[in-house]
């Protein structure tokens, strides 16, 4: 035998198999993908693709049809759900916690099965835009240029967002929780950031971690607090500087962009007061009567 020759191990051959069934499901998605309707987007050359009553861009789309086929949830999952930039910052998963914008109606069919746990965060709608198009505006992509502030938010108003419309994707897990309260935990933003120590004792009652007695008297839900506060995440070297990071195929973010201010209210640097009446009054019309607005400004 040539001593060049080498025998493809088990791994590389499983690792060749993988490969190829990846590359036969993208191909089937994109086929499918094709035929969904499309619209323009926030950028020059990605249009928006509409999928279950929500938009999506073509590289996220098919990342949900893959998690719809393929995602197994377990009982002892949880996941942190959100529309893009309202609060979630989670980076490095444990094995069990899981982070997604997908919207509710389009989570994979085996996470309602498994009876894990969700955990969502929603964000005043201002914010999130002014939140979502400072982060846009600096990726790196074959998506082409971003529009004016004015075009984006237009469309964000109507609904054609990625992940959007937003105000269904927060609907959407408001109705869940509502439903499912034991296995749902439906938190605001803002209310976190004013007051954190009482949501992450909640949180961690909730996901059947709560703090004993002896936790409590040397401060661990303190530390807690400290350790996963805006400030200390932003200051964290991974979060630091202009090296761009891939989020998705050939999508490329600097480091420093994924945490930017996270404060309440910087939309009023960004938008006009008719701007922000448009989103309030389209909340006012989503939300009345359901007692989300409520629940945000109490819980």
């Amino acid at each position: 035998m040539d001593s060049e020759t080498t025998i493809p191990s088990q791994n590389q051959e499983e690792t060749k198999m993988e490969s190829t069934e990846f590359e036969k499901n993208q191909k089937r998605y994109q086929d499918l993908i094709a035929t969904f309707p499309h619209v323009k987007s926030s950028f020059s050359q990605a249009p928006l693709i509409e999928y279950g009553g929500h938009w999506f861009l073509q590289p996220l789309l098919e990342g949900c049809l893959h998690a719809q086929d393929f995602f197994q949830a377990r009982p002892t999952d949880i996941l942190v759900c959100t529309y893009p930039k309202s609060g979630d910052g989670i980076r490095d998963k444990e094995n069990n916690l899981f982070a997604t914008h997908l919207p509710h109606d389009l989570l994979p069919a085996s996470i309602a099965k498994s009876g894990c746990k969700m955990v969502y965060i929603w964000r005043d709608p201002k914010d999130a835009f002014i939140s979502l198009w400072a982060f846009i505006e600096q990726q790196k992509s074959y998506f082409g240029s971003l529009n004016s502030l004015e075009e984006s938010f237009d469309m964000f108003c109507r609904g054609n967002s990625v992940y959007g419309p937003c105000l269904d994707h927060v609907f959407e897990y408001w109705k869940a929780y509502q439903e499912n309260p034991d296995e749902v935990l439906f938190l605001k933003y803002e209310t976190m950031r004013a007051d954190p120590l009482p949501h992450v004792r909640r949180l961690a009652q909730f996901m059947g971690y709560g703090f004993t007695v002896e936790e409590e008297e040397i401060g661990v839900a303190e530390k807690v607090v400290n350790l996963c506060s805006f400030e200390t995440l932003k200051n964290l070297e991974v979060n630091q500087g202009e090296r761009n990071r891939e989020v998705i195929p050939a999508v490329y973010y600097p480091n420093s962009a994924y945490f930017r201010k996270g404060k309440v209210g910087d939309w009023h640097n960004y938008l006009t007061q008719e701007m922000a009446a448009r989103i309030d009054g389209l909340m006012q019309e989503k939300f009345k009567g359901t007692g989300l607005l409520e629940h945000g400004n109490t819980t």
